[in-house]
């Protein structure tokens, strides 16, 4: 009996360990292999060397340019910088990746991989080393058209970036720290993250979690049908390596690039000339929104698409050509990849209602202006509205620098009340509207905030810092908090 029981209790010790052995089997029977495709397509990537001085690359030799204060927050483009040893002149060599769009020679890569080199060498998958024409670039795609005197080179498939869904496998293959064809997988962990900014504000990239680093940039990202379907381009890192977090441009708005700088030598985009930002709680608390969401219209360039067509600061823009826009960072692509001239209707949020609003699209300068930032002046007038809040009328010239039209404007020089402190008005701000009224005067404030009920939010318009913005205030239910 002992043996038997013991055999019994044996056996029952080995059925967790069988089970975890046929489902360790099952399960990396269902992960992908990647040998074919690297085997097929890997020979298209390519190594990017960009070479010049310091100067004419805008860097101090030896400065990483992971560490450009121009860089939204800590998104970092990744291409490696490698100074030359003692005695090279003050060049510096970046290190990047490519890949090969047609047999006779075109590569692609990102913009800031190039970006002021003298010299750029292509390092194919034979080791032969040719020099590299730079065919165009556009730095808002950051992509980058070079030209190699080849032929019947191997070349990649593209396919298509739209049908990109989060949770699909995808690959990298690039020269991470000059590791010349390095193959890396992951998954695609979001798609149209867009960042906001200035920095690449049309580009609906891919999020991936694929192990990127210095030196992939450029390089292609393939789906498992060894399609690519993106070009990585910047990582999210407070160190400057891999966190898990990478960004690729969609392959769709790449090659639209470079299909207008073939033809035409640039690339031209969309615009609709407004100046939007989120809607927040507070915000759709005072517009009388539904729901958060949407981009909210806080400028309007005199004379555009927008103005001809009857959009209104304060307007929220909630769809557009049939796209929903679930946060302002949404808008900027959709224009931007709109053909100037093109057509579009303009799903809109105003005084309680849903209007469509045809426009046209226009195109976007190559250049564009900022404003100047208000300065103060004239003579303080003490606050008499409920925000405790002391504006000051602007002069003629304070409002040309500040690039402010007509005579509206009054500028912030001191706040008393807690509520205005809270939504981050501050001294030095001009503002333009309360609800939905210009201001041109001290007095036009303090009434358009006087006839809010307390309790209730009102939309204040906004400029700092060449910035415009609306800012929802609750108006307090005492006259001072």
């Amino acid at each position: 009996m002992r043996n038997t029981k013991g055999g019994v209790v044996y056996r029952w010790m080995m059925v967790p360990v069988l089970l975890l052995a046929l489902v360790m089997q099952a399960n990396s029977a269902d992960l992908p292999d990647f040998t074919g495709l690297v085997e097929k397509y890997g020979p298209a990537v390519v190594n990017v060397q960009a070479t010049g001085s310091s100067e004419a690359q805008g860097n101090p030799q030896g400065q990483d340019p992971n560490d450009q204060q121009d860089v939204p927050e800590i998104f970092r483009r990744f291409f490696g910088p490698m100074p030359q040893p003692h005695g090279g002149g003050g060049n510096r060599v970046s290190m990047g990746s490519g890949f090969v769009i047609s047999a006779d020679g075109y590569v692609l890569t990102n913009n800031h991989v190039v970006d002021g080199a003298e010299r750029v060498t292509v390092r194919l998958s034979d080791r032969r080393e040719l020099d590299a024409k730079v065919v165009g670039t556009d730095a808002q795609y950051d992509i980058a058209l070079l030209k190699i005197e080849a032929s019947d080179l191997p070349v990649v498939s593209l396919g298509d970036s739209k049908s990109v869904k989060s949770g699909q496998w995808v690959v990298a293959i690039g020269s991470p720290f000059g590791f010349d064809h390095s193959v890396t997988a992951g998954i695609v962990s979001a798609v149209g993250r867009n960042f906001g900014g200035a920095d690449q504000q049309y580009v609906p990239f891919i999020q991936t979690d694929v192990p990127i680093n210095r030196g992939n940039s450029g390089g292609p990202l393939f789906n498992l049908a060894g399609q690519v379907v993106g070009i990585n381009s910047q990582i999210f890192s407070n160190t400057g390596g891999f966190m898990g977090v990478s960004f690729a441009i969609p392959i769709d708005i790449a090659m639209s690039a470079v299909d207008q700088i073939k033809t035409t030598g640039r690339v031209s985009r969309g615009m609709i000339g407004v100046q939007i930002q989120n809607v927040d709680r507070e915000n759709a608390k005072a517009l009388g929104l539904p729901r958060i969401g949407g981009a909210l219209v806080n400028r309007i360039t005199p004379g555009s698409s927008a103005d001809k067509s009857g959009v209104k600061l304060g307007d929220v823009i909630l769809g557009f050509g049939g796209h929903e826009i679930v946060s302002s960072a949404d808008l900027p692509p959709l224009v931007g990849s709109s053909r100037p001239g093109s057509k579009a209707d303009l799903s809109v949020w105003r005084d309680g209602k849903t209007l469509t609003i045809p426009v046209t699209v226009g195109e976007l300068p190559a250049d564009s202006k900022a404003l100047a930032s208000a300065p103060r002046g004239g003579a303080p007038v003490i606050a008499a509205n409920s925000l405790g809040i002391v504006v000051e009328e602007l002069t003629p010239q304070q409002r040309k620098e500040a690039g402010i039209d007509g005579d509206t404007g009054v500028v912030v020089t001191k706040i008393t009340g807690a509520a205005a402190r809270r939504a981050a008005i501050q001294p030095g701000d001009v503002i333009l509207m309360i609800g939905r009224k210009p201001v041109t005067t001290a007095a036009d404030f303090n009434a358009g905030v006087n006839a809010v009920k307390p309790g209730d939010s009102v939309m204040v318009l906004v400029r700092r810092d060449d910035q415009t913005q609306f800012l929802a205030v609750t108006v307090p239910k005492a006259k001072s908090e």
